[in-house]
């Protein structure tokens, strides 16, 4: 990731820099949702990490470990003459968006159901859950549209991500399949991350908030988050499962803008 024409992003509004990081097989809409609110106080980038979504994966092939993809979200800082941005991401993108602060390399963080607070048993789970989402996903797309049109059978494929998941617009369950079926990083990421566990210390403003019916890295990996941060503010995102952005939009956006010390026009 030596320069930003090899990583796909969406940039909207103004002010200090809000880059937005998502999780594995995701891609940089999954924050459509609270994008808007966001621009109102940053300028906001919200990236496909390489290999996901329309982000190729680099020339020199995907980083073998988290210091690896941390350096390599780093150097796209550079390349967008971006200095201590502020950070957010969920799941994967959240443990990266902890790594960064770590690092020194953020102005401040918010990690939504990070990576890095599960026991082997619950990583296996989580990568096991999200594997058969994306066995599903490469069903042919008419009947995906289907079966994503009809609100019962929604819940039943998207229930395990999303709490609630007739908020989400077909066009964006959709695409939210693609993005997942076509992730040429997803082994590689899985397998890179299967021994990882959180092990850094802040010194930048962390938000830690969770899920509470989240059902990918269950709400209480929280309680093990706290005990490893007992200085970041951890807060608790009511009735949201996995990726909240959509379940709760304005709670999401008011936990980050929270995070930032800025404030919506």
């Amino acid at each position: 990731m030596s320069a930003p024409v090899e990583v796909v992003f969406e940039r909207r509004g103004a002010g200090a820099p809000l880059v937005l990081l998502h999780g594995i097989g995701h891609h940089w809409a999954a924050w459509s949702p609270v994008l808007d609110r966001l621009a109102e106080a940053h300028d906001v980038i919200a990236v496909d990490l390489p290999g996901f979504g329309r982000s190729p994966v680099p020339a020199a092939g995907l980083p073998a470990d988290m210091p690896g993809l941390v350096a390599g979200i780093v150097e796209l800082f550079a390349a967008l003459g971006l200095d201590r941005p502020h950070v957010a991401g969920n799941s994967l993108g959240g443990a990266i968006a902890l790594e960064l602060a770590a690092a020194g390399a953020v102005s401040s963080a918010t990690a939504l159901s990070p990576a890095g607070f599960c026991t082997p048993r619950e990583l296996r789970w989580a990568l096991t859950v999200l594997t058969l989402h994306r066995n599903a996903a490469r069903l042919p797309e008419p009947v995906l549209r289907s079966l994503f049109a009809a609100p019962a059978l929604r819940a039943l494929a998207l229930g395990m991500i999303l709490a609630r998941p007739n908020r989400m617009a077909l066009a964006e369950a959709l695409a939210d399949a693609r993005a997942l079926r076509e992730a040429r990083a997803f082994r590689a990421v899985a397998r890179a991350g299967r021994g990882y566990a959180f092990a850094g210390a802040p010194t930048v403003p962390v938000t830690i908030a969770w899920g509470t019916r989240d059902r990918i890295l269950p709400y209480r990996q929280a309680a093990l988050a706290r005990t490893r941060l007992p200085a970041a503010r951890h807060l608790d995102l009511t009735g949201c499962g996995h990726v909240p952005m959509h379940d709760d939009p304005e709670l999401v956006a008011s936990v980050i803008l929270g995070t930032t010390g800025a404030r919506a026009a």
